[in-house]
């Protein structure tokens, strides 16, 4: 049987698949089984930010591998710690928690954040907003977190105490916000999933300003807009304000699974010794390539974001279409984003979806002779739509 084969018969078929095998990877570059080379604009969907088998962030791994590949959280390990320290440092934040993807991260915030308003509150005050075409995760609580009707069937019952407004809407927010019963605010900076949307700076300064007199915390799913990906280390950097939760994942692994919760002075006391915990979080070998990455997403890396940015702009102006997003980070309106996906595939090119978009995730290291190609194929199948 191939590969294929024996995917569609042991697998879960919960996945929609490209008839594509992958088997290995270089920087940029993706190779499938019959050996035919690949541009890689979706980065395992902004996971490999420094491509596949990043040198440093290789050696770090096996260097750790060669150690102790686990150990449980029972007991301290040197590059979690250090890892903690380094994302502490960068940031301003008081602490971390580890865990194992990004929809765990959610989890750890929604549970922080109820913690602290029930701690200090009681009871009645554990709602928490969220915005119209949002995504936090396929766990039930982050799903039911996630405002977005079609990914909400199916799975009943949904769970309490989540409040969906519109994204941009202030006086909805605060009408919402005003029933006092809210603990929390969640939102991306840039909604992935839900269309590579943008949020208005002046809104979310505004909602931030609301939650700061109100006692409400603001927490940033930077899941996917973290470690680099807009063009700053965080995205919230690019809004002037400070959430009191941060989470994160993909990209701080490059490959590996890795989520974080950096925690802010109001809430870094709130989860003591038995209240949240993960048996595969900050495990050693993950931290220690986290670590890396976050040493190599240098201020001349992000310069380089946008202008990696600028060159996808500009190469693909005449194509006449609407580009949202920031950074690494874009999507591209077009007539049949499925007939995009594949036809670039067919050139040798991967790229994405998300709503009616083709979704543009590429390395952040990736060379512009590469990022060039890529935009020429790109626009070529952009430009041949019928």
């Amino acid at each position: 049987m191939t590969v294929k084969e024996k995917s569609d018969k042991y697998l879960v078929k919960n996945y929609s698949r490209e008839d594509i095998v992958l088997v290995k990877g270089k920087g940029s570059f993706l190779y499938d089984e019959k050996g035919k080379e690949y541009i890689d604009f979706g980065s395992g969907i902004a996971v490999n930010g420094l491509g596949i088998g990043e040198r440093r962030w290789k050696k770090a791994v096996i260097g750790q591998i060669k150690k102790i590949s686990h150990t449980s959280n029972l007991y301290y390990s040197k590059p979690q710690a250090e890892l903690a320290e380094e994302l502490c440092r960068r940031t301003g934040y008081k602490r971390a928690f580890f865990c194992n993807s990004g929809a765990e991260a959610n989890e750890c915030a929604i549970k922080c954040a109820r913690k602290y308003s029930f701690d200090k509150y009681k009871k009645g005050r554990s709602d928490i907003i969220t915005f119209v075409n949002s995504f936090h995760g396929r766990t039930i609580a982050t799903l039911s977190a996630t405002a977005q009707e079609s990914m909400h069937d199916f799975f009943f019952p949904f769970l309490d105490g989540f409040v969906y407004t519109e994204a941009g809407d202030f006086e909805k927010f605060k009408k919402a916000a005003d029933k006092k019963t809210v603990c929390a605010v969640m939102t991306e900076f840039i909604q992935g999933e839900g269309g590579v949307l943008v949020q208005d700076k002046e809104f979310i300064k505004k909602v931030y300003e609301y939650c700061k007199e109100n006692d409400i915390l603001f927490i940033a799913d930077e899941v996917q807009t973290g470690n680099g990906r807009t063009g700053k280390l965080y995205a919230f950097e690019h809004f002037e304000i400070k959430p009191d939760i941060i989470t994160t994942a993909k990209g701080l692994g490059n490959g590996l699974p890795i989520g974080a919760v950096l925690m802010g002075e109001k809430v870094e006391e709130t989860l003591g010794a038995g209240s949240h915990g993960s048996t595969f979080g900050g495990n050693p070998a993950v931290c220690a390539g986290a670590l890396s990455v976050l040493k190599s997403i240098d201020e001349e890396l992000l310069k380089g974001v946008i202008e990696r940015e600028k060159i996808i702009r500009d190469g693909l102006s005449e194509c006449k279409c609407n580009i949202t997003g920031m950074g690494l980070m874009l999507g591209i309106e077009c007539k049949d984003k499925n007939y995009v996906i594949k036809e670039c595939a067919k050139r040798g090119l991967i790229v994405l979806g998300a709503k009616n978009k083709v979704r543009l995730l590429p390395p952040l290291n990736i060379s512009i002779t590469v990022l060039l190609r890529g935009v020429n194929i790109l626009k070529e199948v952009l430009n041949s739509e019928v």
